[in-house]
């Protein structure tokens, strides 16, 4: 049997297949749009039994070339520009492409599991899996949330699914393999570039209430997310739509300090705290763009209440630990 993995050579994608190969797995069919060909460095390092377009995927899929081969499809491909503006696109490549996914996998009770976001929530306080509590303030969040909707309406109208089909609304995700990414990567991401290319971090300063470099979000390491894909893997019993995070929020200053005391180890120096690192010129803050007013998120923590009571109960790095691990990862990597 084959797995499938949509998205294979974008971050959260790569990542997964590297993790299924760290368990033995090489029956991996990856999928993907390569028009951006820098990419392909993700899955250099991977064992992979074929590779498709994501075009051609799609059309072998609906003609049947790969009924009764595959065990799962891990579905991470999307467009997750969160300033994209073209709302047809979008739909199209996020709702309309996970649609045709779902029902193939219906059809032929193949384990599903996809990718979700916590963008779906919007900004409201409460991040919880409840339809009352999900507002998104963009068309990529509306893709998503459009998406987790139809299933759900689904399994209202037709009772539990003949296999497992579930979704994993990711928070702020960082970690290896998203340098290809651009303005969407990481913050921790731009941290470290900013760092070795200007000498110190900028953050946004005090807006919507919260103090310069105060925004909180729910930032996980994306090895932490791949451990939950692979729990729900080897649970096909489990279906639903989960959270993943932390379950912490921590604060920009706080993701910061962490990079630039990371980098500082590197070198041999000492740690510092922030008001020291702010009077030494390496955390600045500027002023909060005009073109994500309205759009952005300035909180984020996830309830996993419903992921610890499906039995995952490993727990989740901080910003503290996760960051350490990935600056050692890009200055070896970058």
């Amino acid at each position: 049997m084959y797995t499938i993995v949509t998205g294979a050579a974008g971050f959260i994608g790569s990542n997964i297949v590297k993790a299924l190969n760290g368990r033995g797995s090489k029956r991996i069919i990856a999928v993907d749009n390569l028009s951006k060909a820098e990419k392909f460095k993700n899955l250099v390092d991977c064992e992979l039994a074929d590779y498709f377009d994501k075009t051609e995927f799609l059309e072998r899929l609906t003609a049947g070339d790969f009924d009764g081969e595959v065990d799962a499809v891990f579905h991470q491909g999307a467009c997750s520009n969160t300033m994209e503006s073209d709302g047809r696109y979008m739909l199209d490549n996020n709702y309309r492409y996970s649609l045709a996914l779902l029902d193939w996998c219906l059809d032929e009770e193949v384990q599903f599991l996809y990718a979700s976001s916590a963008a779906t929530y919007g900004s409201g306080g409460v991040f919880r899996e409840e339809r009352r509590y999900e507002a998104p303030l963009n068309v990529y969040g509306y893709s998503k949330f459009l998406f987790d909707q139809v299933v759900r309406q689904r399994q209202e109208t037709q009772g539990a699914f003949a296999s497992q089909v579930v979704g994993f609304r990711y928070f702020n995700v960082y970690g290896p393999r998203e340098t290809h990414k651009g303005r969407m990567a990481s913050v921790a991401f731009h941290h470290f570039n900013q760092l070795r290319s200007a000498g110190r971090v900028k953050l946004f300063a005090s807006a919507d209430g919260y103090g310069s470099g105060e925004q909180r979000r729910d930032f996980v390491h994306v090895a932490d997310v791949c451990k939950v894909n692979l729990f729900f893997y080897d649970h096909p019993e489990l279906s639903g739509l989960f959270n993943v995070g932390t379950g912490r929020a921590q604060t920009f200053n706080e993701l910061a300090v962490a990079n630039v005391n990371s980098g500082r180890a590197l070198s041999g120096l000492p740690a510092l705290p922030l008001d020291e690192l702010v009077a030494l010129g390496l955390i600045e803050y500027i002023p909060f763009p005009d073109d994500l007013r309205g759009k952005y998120q300035s909180y984020t923590q996830a309830d996993l209440s419903k992921l610890r009571q499906a039995g995952y109960q490993e727990s989740f790095a901080s910003v503290e630990e996760g960051v350490a691990q990935y600056v050692q990862w890009l200055n070896a990597h970058v």
